[in-house]
């Protein structure tokens, strides 16, 4: 007996097959090791650099002065106003000391890990202004070197980390092997501030997001108020910043191509699930169908 047979309805494919693809800016991101490498590296370039820059005591100090005076030629408001201010509290002092010794740095890894995780394309681009703006200030530092004012005699300011710490710095610049205390211009404490804000600003969508400049305002603040830097500090930070953001121009459309591979991905998952549960329904349908009909069959 012969028999003719239509051709079965392929079956759907299973849910777990569906490829759920991920988000576009996921391919931006940079191996994990060589980013770990290149930035411990910096680091280390950047430490062993302000070690070299130590040592010059008088031209430190001979431009201290100058700074001092500029900044009164300039009519800048005096560092005092601001300590005097943080004087009124022993607490305020010590947690405003505390800052200064322990945000600046953990809040910058922490801002590069959240932007290599979250935001790989915004990530590159932040990663590019800081290597900048840290290579333009330890060029500064090798050849501005710089007293701060809680060591100026004439800006008659308290250390206010060795009188009621905690501080970084040893009491005796000549002598004090963990760090340059010449090294007030650039502040970087301010520079990788505002970097953060700007960065996170940029890299996030929430109406709340402009708060991230409390974080610079408050270093401000704090590096002034302890007499660590000076009013000029901030300023030529700022200024170097403004010159990287202009030469390292975020790729154009990063924010748009990061957000969309985040809202494809969730709308890729739900076609997945919805697909799956299509074909659960339709299951007895589908056998039916895949029963090969005989036509024209010989009696």
């Amino acid at each position: 007996m012969e028999s003719r047979t239509e051709p079965a309805e392929a079956e759907p494919e299973p849910a777990a097959a569906i490829r759920r693809p991920s988000p576009p800016s996921t391919a931006a991101r940079p191996p994990l090791v060589r980013e770990l490498l290149l930035v411990v590296g910096l680091f280390v370039v950047y430490k062993v650099g302000r070690q070299l820059a130590d040592g010059h005591t008088a031209e430190a100090f001979r431009n201290a002065n100058r700074v001092w005076d500029w900044e009164r030629t300039l009519h800048l408001p005096g560092e005092g106003s601001v300590q005097g201010a943080l004087l009124h509290s022993d607490t305020v002092v010590h947690l405003a000391n505390t800052y200064y010794a322990t945000v600046h740095f953990p809040a910058t890894v922490a801002f590069l890990v959240w932007m290599y995780l979250r935001r790989p394309v915004h990530y590159v681009w932040a990663r590019r202004v800081l290597a900048a703006v840290t290579a333009a200030a330890l060029a500064l530092h090798l050849t501005f070197p710089l007293a701060p004012p809680r060591l100026l005699a004439a800006a008659g300011l308290v250390d206010t980390g060795q009188v009621y710490g905690p501080t970084v710095y040893g009491a005796h610049p000549a002598t004090d092997e963990m760090a340059n205390q010449f090294a007030a211009m650039p502040s970087l404490h301010f520079g990788w501030a505002l970097m953060v804000a700007i960065g996170l600003i940029a890299a996030t969508r929430s109406r709340l997001r402009w708060l991230w400049l409390l974080h610079p305002l408050l270093t401000l603040l704090v590096i002034v108020g302890t007499a660590n830097h000076y009013w000029l500090d901030a300023i030529v930070a700022t200024a170097l910043l403004g010159i990287a953001l202009a030469v390292i121009r975020m790729p154009r459309g990063a924010g748009a191509t990061e957000a969309h591979g985040l809202v494809a991905a969730d709308e890729a998952s739900d076609e997945a699930d919805g697909a799956a549960g299509n074909s659960g329904g339709a299951g007895g349908a589908g056998e039916k169908e895949s029963v090969p009909e005989l036509v024209g069959a010989r009696r």
